[in-house]
């Protein structure tokens, strides 16, 4: 192979790079992670993360090939209640002070942006990880801000059980229920922007 054709080769693997992909950023204070867990099982009682970052990989056009890593402060928890958030963060849940934050790094992605698609990845969160299955709606279409930026916009949501993260903190009703459910709902609406 002449010296030429070797550039020429290099170029093109570059080009083809994942890194080569277009980067977005999370927007934190234009994103939302909320959560929703049965209360004695007759209700729900529903919260948010306040600070969710990370960044995204897509060229636009193969969504398989795009790449998630997120990371959800969990000392920002908030359900509107301070003693129950307190509580959150303690021992018997989320022990922030030993586990300051939850991570979600996705492992692969199918489907087609402009329609429903799944997302699988890692969560870990208390110190746990495990495989958990985004189910994400069409991804919204690329716009310009005021400012010229970039931006674009995705939701999620799922079903993770919080006894297979080690939280299993409960107590016993009269009637034979739980104070709390096990199942948490979340969604995720996450607004991106282009970096650069």
């Amino acid at each position: 192979m002449t010296f030429k054709a070797a550039l020429l080769t290099m170029s093109l693997t570059l080009i083809a790079s994942p890194a080569f992909a277009a980067q977005w950023e999370i927007d934190s204070s234009h994103s939302h992670v909320g959560f929703a867990v049965k209360h004695m099982m007759i209700s729900n009682v529903n919260g948010s993360f306040g600070k969710v970052t990370g960044k995204v990989n897509y060229d636009g056009k193969n969504l398989s090939k795009a790449t998630l890593d997120a990371n959800i402060d969990v000392s920002t928890v908030n359900t509107n209640e301070p003693k129950r958030d307190e509580h959150l963060k303690g021992k018997d849940f989320f022990e922030v002070e030993k586990y300051p934050a939850m991570t979600f790094k996705a492992k692969s992605i199918k489907g087609s942006a402009k329609s429903n698609f799944t997302i699988l990845g890692d969560l870990t969160m208390h110190g746990v990880t495990k495989p958990v299955t985004l189910k994400a709606a069409p991804l919204s279409a690329v716009i310009k801000d005021p400012f010229g930026k970039e931006r674009m916009a995705a939701s999620a949501t799922t079903v993770v059980n919080r006894k297979d993260f080690g939280m299993t903190f409960n107590k016993n009703m009269d009637n034979g229920g739980v104070m709390v459910g096990d199942d948490v709902k979340v969604t995720l609406d996450l607004e991106l922007v282009k970096a650069g």
